[in-house]
């Protein structure tokens, strides 16, 4: 995901995609405690993914403020 598709996104699209990385990230946690993950890539990606959508929101809230 690019920083600039993540600046595209609406506020209510931001929540939503957090959401849904939050529970991708929990999905590979479980599949690593199992012994299932095949892609170990992926747990890195996401949580970058996780960071980069919070600070675009960040981002947001302060320039509403100034």
């Amino acid at each position: 995901m690019k920083a600039a598709d993540v600046r595209a996104m609406s506020a209510d699209e931001l929540n939503e995609e957090l959401l849904k990385l939050k529970k991708e990230q929990f999905n590979l946690r479980f599949q690593e405690a199992t012994g299932q993950l095949e892609k170990t890539a992926r747990v890195r990606q996401v949580r970058r993914d996780i960071a980069r959508v919070k600070t675009i929101m960040a981002e947001a809230k302060s320039a509403k403020k100034a």
